[in-house]
């Protein structure tokens, strides 16, 4: 492990030092990781790792939940959100409303009590604030069933999805945080003698000490899809660096990061912290609580991920925060050429349809040049090419219980409509059209097949269409003239609206390179000629960078070290010891 720049200190207590010993090897091999960007994880992904019965244990955990307060123990109660869908409380994708209540609390009164707390924390230093984030992480871990029932139901995931990106690959995300934060808080040592000869026989000596200073309280703004994978790397990105964290989730999913705050609490206190270090904000119908928060003087940190209005208003407003933004994105793949057909509209459809297209990285805008595409079966036609990837979807999807394993529950009215009005025809032709899924164990849920409209590139009206997000199970097949002009169209479309990845299939050389070239000047990332069970949608911890922040879908990239440098900053001492 590197050199902390802050032990420490002596009254932290047994239970501090057996934190840092137990996480040391973790913490460890996630630096190593960060740097060989190897596959690696702490997380078993599988859910018989936690139990031959998880799934069910996840699920009687959640259900002992349902219709009941979840009280933090927070200052400043003022009220309570929740537990109606009408007084701020959740209501399941699938169906059924939580019946979960919180408190709602003074911000007049919780801000101070958490900038109160920050002092401790920061004096521990280093490694022993990445020692307690371990623990915390380890912690929400071992309850990842639960976390995964949570985040299906108030997220809309699927089983698979729900484990992975509810859970045990968000605890990836902070832990990947934690590494970065601890090694950028160490490139500087704690001390240093400094000497400088002023002559022949005479020199000026200092001892120097580096002081890593948090920059104050860090609110995280959360989204309503991924709010711990998205959320998890802002958290313990500031908690790691020093700040303490306030927590305001969005109204329709507070459960996941409810649990997750709750857990914070019990390892800080049981460190020896104050639990104010973590703190959530539920908020109360129509009442824009994160403006208020944003804008408070003691909040000089901003992680926020949503709409992009949203992200432009922090920036504007919040002028005393640094903010992080994770914002809208339009995904482009470029269909050119390929060596395996069959496996390439198999990659697609699955890419398409994961969580029925509301991933930030799920492809929407499939670009296929007018005169078709070589292949190994030989030349497809644009119509063929569109076909085809409808049979690969029906394939995929035809079954009912197949289909819900893979999609998702629409979250809400917005993306229902999206799938109407695109199999209304009013968008452009329906070149695969969308098919209502019944949900085996929840009838109340509504579940679409993907719709694949056909545009055209060079008609006006569906060029706007196109340039726009369209978050959903809705993705187009867009008839281009070139791959220049395909390329001239993803350089727009990301420059315009963001983009997180693209992709692109080709056997050409040239066309790889000329790929690989818009891209970096676009800002995104490239994903080439995927086949079998990775996809263009899937961003893997310690290797992959989410975003690049060179494009509008967000300034902030999961993760790399200005994720968390920024965070904190370094006050230097100096004493002078004498001339000699």
């Amino acid at each position: 492990m590197a050199r902390s720049t802050q032990p420490a200190p002596a009254g932290a207590g047994g239970s501090l030092a057996r934190l840092i010993t137990r996480h040391r090897t973790t913490l460890d091999r996630a630096l190593e990781v960060i740097h060989t960007r190897e596959h690696w994880s702490p997380y078993p992904e599988e859910t018989g790792a936690y139990g031959p019965d998880a799934a069910a244990d996840g699920e009687a955990a959640l259900r002992a939940l349902l219709g009941r307060p979840l009280d933090l123990g927070q200052p400043g109660r003022d009220g309570t959100v929740g537990p109606a869908p009408d007084q701020g409380g959740e209501r399941s994708p699938y169906g059924m409303e939580l019946g979960i209540s919180y408190p709602h609390h003074d911000p007049a009164v919780l801000l101070p009590a958490m900038t109160a707390a920050l002092p401790a924390w920061r004096d521990a230093g280093p490694e022993a604030r990445a020692a307690v984030c371990l623990e915390i992480l380890d912690r929400i871990n071992a309850r990842s069933p639960e976390f995964a029932a949570a985040a299906a139901h108030t997220s809309g995931h699927n089983p698979v999805m729900a484990f992975h990106a509810g859970a045990v690959h968000a605890q990836d995300r902070g832990l990947e945080a934690v590494a970065y934060a601890y090694f950028e808080q160490s490139r500087l040592p704690a001390g240093a003698r400094w000497r400088k000869p002023q002559g022949p026989d005479r020199a000026v000596n200092l001892s120097k000490r580096y002081a890593v200073v948090p920059r104050g309280v860090s609110l995280l703004v959360a989204g309503s899809v991924f709010p711990a994978w998205n959320g998890y790397p802002g958290l313990f990105a500031s908690l790691a660096t020093g700040n303490p964290v306030l927590v305001k989730p969005h109204p329709a999913a507070v459960l996941p990061l409810a649990l997750t705050v709750a857990q914070a609490r019990e390892v800080l206190a049981e460190a020896g912290f104050a639990p104010d270090l973590v703190c959530l904000a539920p908020e109360y119908p129509g009442e824009r609580l994160a403006r208020r928060l944003a804008t408070a003087p003691e909040v000089r940190l901003v992680d926020y991920t949503g709409r992009t209005a949203f992200a432009d208003w922090l920036t504007a407003n919040a002028r005393q925060a640094r903010v992080f933004t994770a914002t809208s994105a339009v995904n482009t793949v470029l269909v050119e050429s390929t060596h395996d057909y069959r496996d390439m509209l198999a990659n697609l459809a699955f890419s398409v349809s994961l969580y029925s297209g509301q991933l930030c990285t799920s492809p929407q805008n499939l670009l296929i040049p007018r005169t078709g595409i070589a292949t190994d079966e030989g030349h497809k036609g644009y119509d063929e090419v569109v076909a085809d990837l409808g049979g690969a979807l029906h394939a995929l999807l035809g079954d009912d219980a197949d289909a819900c394993a893979v999609l998702g529950a629409l979250l809400g009215p917005e993306v229902r409509s999206r799938v109407d009005l695109a199999m209304s025809g009013a968008l452009g032709p329906v070149g695969v059209a969308s098919r209502t899924v019944r949900h085996p164990g929840h009838p109340g849920a509504v579940v679409r097949t993907p719709v694949v409209v056909k545009l055209d590139a060079e008609r006006g009206g569906d060029r706007a269409t196109l340039l726009s997000e369209w978050l959903g199970p809705v993705c187009f097949a867009v008839a281009v003239d070139s791959v220049p002009s395909a390329l001239e169209l993803l350089a727009e479309t990301t420059r315009e609206c963001g983009a997180l990845s693209a992709g692109l299939y080709s056997v050409s050389g040239e066309v790889e390179t000329a790929m690989e070239a818009a891209c970096a000047e676009a800002g995104v990332m490239l994903s080439m000629n995927l086949m079998g069970d990775w996809y263009i949608s899937q961003s893997a911890v310690y290797s992959d960078l989410h975003g690049t922040g060179m494009n509008p879908s967000g300034n902030a990239v999961l993760t790399d070290g200005a994720f968390v440098a920024d965070r904190f900053r370094t006050v230097v001492v100096r004493r002078y010891g004498g001339a000699a």
